[in-house]
């Protein structure tokens, strides 16, 4: 049997915490940041629009993700789960801000998330493409996101972390 020391344990949460947020960038090219609230033990994954949508558009968007989100978990047998949508506009463009707890969010509901965004904003969604990318890497990412998505669900993030797109590469910070 090993015995992992506090500052071991924290160090490999944090680990896969950055570990999770790399992959989840780079399998997903829509996603402009993702970060974790250790607080809320919730995961954030902001979307950049380049225009602003009608607020008829975004609360018919909304209302969807929500309901999909909804029936993804009660799919998956989680009673409750939480999620928050929003949208801050800045002159011309737009961040949507979807907001999951990390114990239900699933890798096949952010496909699904980023299906029906595709979907609805598919004039607007920024999409950072990484062509260099073969299929093979994109389906080990998805690996890994699964994986890490496990990990973080047995154990609590000690503080937050927020990836970022920087000119083509991914940059993961301390909060």
């Amino acid at each position: 049997m090993i015995f992992l020391s506090q500052s071991e344990v924290n160090n490999e949460q944090i680990s896969n915490g950055i570990n999770l947020l790399i992959s989840i960038l780079i399998r997903y090219p829509e996603i402009g940041t993702a970060s974790f609230d250790p607080e809320q033990n919730s995961l954030h994954l902001k979307f950049m629009l380049s225009a602003i949508p009608s607020e008829v558009d975004f609360s018919n968007t909304k209302q969807l993700l929500l309901n999909s989100i909804a029936a993804y978990t009660m799919l998956e047998g989680f009673l409750e789960a939480t999620s928050d949508i929003q949208l801050q506009t800045y002159d011309q463009v737009a961040i949507l801000n979807i907001v999951r707890d990390v114990y239900t969010i699933s890798k096949p509901e952010i496909a699904l998330l980023i299906t029906l965004l595709r979907e609805n904003f598919k004039d607007s969604l920024i999409i950072d493409y990484n062509d260099s990318l073969p299929e093979e890497d994109l389906r080990i990412q998805e690996e890994v996101i699964e994986n890490m998505l496990i990990n973080v669900k047995k154990h609590r993030m000690p503080h937050g972390l927020i990836g970022i797109r920087e000119n083509g590469r991914i940059l993961v910070f301390n909060k």
